[in-house]
């Protein structure tokens, strides 16, 4: 894999020449819808096929993954595309192996979806996933469970042999997050006996693999209420084969202030559950001053002071999957960003003709741009470049893999940066 940056003056044809590989293939791997007006700044990968297979009548993927000696699942990662296509066309070339000039080895990776994702955004994203954590479960304070619509997801995931997890979440009404209704159970044992027993048989009858609790914004009061919660939640999984995920804001220190982060309590947390997830995102968002999402500087501080006190290996580092437009000036108070996905910021660049950025420090591109109504505005988001340097801290900090918030559309560049660098582990 290289990931390549466009320059002044490059097409697709000499950037393919360059490197010895075809215009189509760089198209169709980086899914370009811009690739007779390519962006300066922009970022391409470039992929190597090393062993190709050209379907011929009758073949099937079971049977060409078996011819190969592969599995599957590695035809779907080096072909997503065909994730969504009922039958292989006869003349169709597919990629049984890239060139991996690295291979940090399995990596676990979890990700989130709301009940409602495009189901062919979801096909494209299950090959590249462990585990699939749906969004989200409330509950009231009496320990009844207000159920999502997920019991098609469920099946899907395990058709790809994706592990379902369950969500869990004090959610208001506006689907906002809620200290009340968390603190009323925490204080209600009886209550958050039954939810707990609940949940257990929620994930039997559904036949999910786990739970994933995220509740964010706890009490400080609430802390040990928190903690006991999430033991007696894993004592009564464990036994029975599940597995407890918790994600925990990003904090840098123990002695962090401020309400998201008080009530999360990374060594006692991280002793229990068997995966947490640093939400290590957030830095830019809706309402702050326009910056990267996931600036690397900020992103390695968390995940320094997580791994000094949990086990490296139960450790998800959070990967976002969105970007963010914001209006100039902004105003603190009053400005509001857009929430864009990723693929939405390049067309917008497109549309306005930009030069693409790129910030060392926080390793992720932005651009600037002036829409009709002569409003400035900027715009941070992820590529490859960013996606390969957030990547690489998993090797580097021994971790257990990556938490994507979230996969409601699809990224090509995370999942290109993925194939190359990791295997992705299965646990079904």
């Amino acid at each position: 894999m290289t990931i390549y940056v466009v320059k002044p003056g490059d097409t697709i044809s000499s950037i393919a020449n360059q490197y010895g590989v075809t215009s189509n293939r760089i198209i169709t791997d980086n899914e370009l819808t811009n690739a007779n007006n390519l962006l300066v700044g922009q970022s391409l990968v470039i992929q190597f096929p090393e062993v190709i297979h050209t379907v011929a009548e009758g073949d099937t993927l079971y049977g060409i993954a078996q011819e190969y000696g592969v599995t599957p699942t590695r035809l779907l990662q080096n072909n997503p595309w065909i994730a969504n296509t009922e039958f292989l066309i006869p003349g169709t070339v597919l990629v049984i192996r890239f060139r991996r000039d690295e291979n940090f080895g399995d990596i676990v990776i979890n990700a989130y979806a709301y009940p409602y994702i495009d189901r062919t955004v979801l096909r494209k994203t299950l090959p590249f996933l462990t585990y699939l954590s749906l969004f989200t479960y409330g509950f009231t304070p009496e320990g009844d469970l207000i159920p999502i619509d997920d019991t098609e997801l469920i099946q899907l995931a395990r058709d790809y042999n994706v592990a379902p997890l369950m969500v869990l979440a004090p959610m208001d009404a506006g689907g906002n997050f809620s200290n009340e209704i968390a603190h009323a159970m925490f204080t209600n044992p009886e209550g958050q006996s039954r939810l707990i027993d609940n949940i257990l048989s929620n994930v039997q009858n559904k036949n999910y693999s786990g739970v994933d609790i995220d509740f964010e914004f706890v009490r400080p009061e609430d802390k040990e209420g928190f903690i006991s919660f999430i033991s007696a939640l894993k004592n009564k999984l464990e036994p029975n084969g599940y597995i407890l995920t918790v994600a925990l804001a990003p904090k840098t220190s123990g002695e962090q202030a401020g309400l998201l982060y008080q009530a999360h309590d990374y060594p006692r947390i991280g002793a229990i559950a068997d995966k947490v997830l640093l939400m290590t995102y957030e830095w830019g968002y809706t309402y702050s001053s326009p910056m990267a999402t996931a600036p690397l500087n900020s992103v390695r501080r968390v995940l320094s002071y997580g791994v000094s006190v949990i086990d490296p290996d139960k450790i998800l580092m959070g990967m976002p999957n969105y970007a963010y437009d914001w209006p100039l000036p902004y105003v603190e108070g009053q400005s509001k960003a857009e929430t864009i996905s990723n693929v939405q910021a390049i067309e917008r660049g497109v549309q306005y003709g930009v030069t693409i950025q790129f910030d060392e420090a926080s390793q992720a591109p932005f651009y600037y741009y002036t829409n009709s109504d002569g409003v400035e505005h900027v715009v941070w988001f992820d590529d490859a470049r960013s996606m390969n340097a957030k990547y690489r801290l998993i090797p580097e900090f021994k971790l257990n893999g990556a938490g994507v918030w979230q996969i409601m559309n699809y990224f090509p560049g995370m999942w290109l940066v993925v194939n190359n660098l990791f295997n992705v582990a299965k646990v079904l």
